[in-house]
């Protein structure tokens, strides 16, 4: 049993949409900073800083992009549009995004450095929920209640034995 199939359905249906909106929301706010003012602050940089300034942006580009097909897919799945198995494939897991590198993002502009960082925040927080399925998913179910193991259980498993 997965995280996704042990929590409430309409708690991870909630979860998924709000990650979602915050995830278009995001996407939108820079592509309206990149394309726009992010243009002139990039113009008032250095050469290297210039370059890496492009690298984040892209950088920003594809975590988001990455979250919000991860996101798709979950939501399709609550949906009953694509089985489990599509959930346990390799092609529909969290793509790999490349981190980004500290002394860069401290040379850019406030606004940039905010969407590197809240783009990387949200990563994150998918990234570790996707991680939290996973496991749950591969995690043996304690005989005859169909409910995956935790530290909670195994506490209480431990005390019913002291007792």
């Amino acid at each position: 049993m997965s995280t996704v199939e042990s929590l409430d359905p309409e708690l991870y249906s909630r979860l998924v949409d709000n990650l979602y909106v915050e995830a278009m929301v995001l996407a939108d706010e820079a592509r309206a900073y990149f394309d726009g003012p992010g243009m002139e602050d990039r113009e008032r940089l250095g050469a290297i800083v210039r370059l890496s300034f492009a690298c984040e942006s892209l950088k920003v580009t594809t975590r988001l992009m990455h979250v919000i097909a991860w996101l798709l897919t979950q939501k399709a799945w609550r949906r009953g549009e694509v089985g489990r198995d599509v959930l346990e494939s390799e092609q529909y897991r969290l793509g790999e995004a490349a981190p980004s590198e500290a002394a860069a993002v401290d040379a850019m502009p406030a606004r940039a450095r905010a969407l590197v960082q809240d783009s990387q925040s949200l990563y994150d927080r998918v990234r570790r929920l996707q991680e939290r399925n996973r496991r749950t998913a591969s995690a043996p179910e304690k005989a005859g209640d169909g409910v995956a193991p935790g530290p909670a259980r195994e506490l209480l498993a431990r005390l019913e034995r002291s007792f």
